[in-house]
């Protein structure tokens, strides 16, 4: 009653992590990966407190060394003619909007 065992139920559970080598270089590869991130993660690092430092000694708003010019009037050449159309007080609001009516066929053809 003995088990009988043929070579497709063994497994060989050293060649499922590969040879040294590749355990090797898998582990390089890795740690190469780790090391490359945490780079970028304190060069970023370094870039956003140079950016804070550059931010705080500047000057926010520059005081004006001449007095302002009074601003001269808008010039409104249509309205100086008067041939401004009258606007309405207020804006007509979309559901307020008037429809065109459809245009009459000339009499005249």
């Amino acid at each position: 009653m003995g088990r009988h065992t043929s070579s497709a139920d063994i497994v060989d559970v050293s060649s499922l992590g590969g040879i040294r080598a590749q355990s090797l270089q898998r582990l390089q590869v890795g740690g190469s990966l780790l090391l490359g991130i945490l780079l970028i993660v304190g060069l970023a690092n370094v870039i956003e407190d140079r950016a804070k430092q550059s931010a705080d000694a500047t000057v926010p708003e520059a005081a004006a060394t001449v007095a302002p010019e009074p601003e001269a009037p808008a010039i409104d050449p249509l309205a100086d003619a008067g041939v401004v159309p009258d606007l309405p007080a207020a804006p007509a609001t979309p559901t307020a909007r008037r429809q065109n009516p459809p245009a009459e066929p000339d009499a005249s053809q």
